[in-house]
């Protein structure tokens, strides 16, 4: 594993496109199976217009991705101030490569199975790992 803290924050930037090009492949698999032609698509449309058109497992994809564009900016900001502070330690990796592979984790299961007990408790984790990380950035930043 890298040494430095921003490795994480890569892995999961590249991850954030991975799930985009899956939701983008999933939905223009199924517009055709749904007789959806995006050249008679009013203006304006957006991903949220889809729900209750497409099936539930094809917006999941969309759904994961949007919420990779949520919480995870925090965990970039976390990452940079512990980096550029002073907090890159053994303890700020390891909570940082953990909320990754939970991001992970956590998108594969939204995207495939979607049970909320079982993603929830996922997620609890990982915001965890990132509540950790966050009041360390303050303390890296205060001392």
């Amino acid at each position: 594993m890298s040494g430095s803290l921003l490795a994480p924050g890569a892995i999961l930037a590249l991850w954030t496109l991975v799930m985009l090009s899956w939701a983008g492949v999933t939905r223009f698999q199924a517009f055709s199976k749904v007789g959806i032609d995006l050249k008679a698509a009013p203006p304006g449309g957006r991903g949220v217009d889809l729900e209750g058109v497409l099936p539930p497992e094809t917006n999941w994809k969309s759904h994961n991705y949007t919420h990779l564009c949520e919480q995870p900016t925090i965990f970039y900001a976390v990452i940079v101030f512990l980096q550029l502070s002073g907090g890159n330690t053994d303890l700020t990796r390891g909570l940082a490569w953990a909320y990754v592979v939970l991001r992970i984790v956590h998108s594969l299961w939204q995207s495939t199975v979607n049970r909320i007990p079982v993603r929830f408790a996922i997620f609890f984790l990982a915001t965890l790992c990132l509540l950790v990380l966050a009041v360390l950035a303050v303390i890296a930043t205060l001392g």
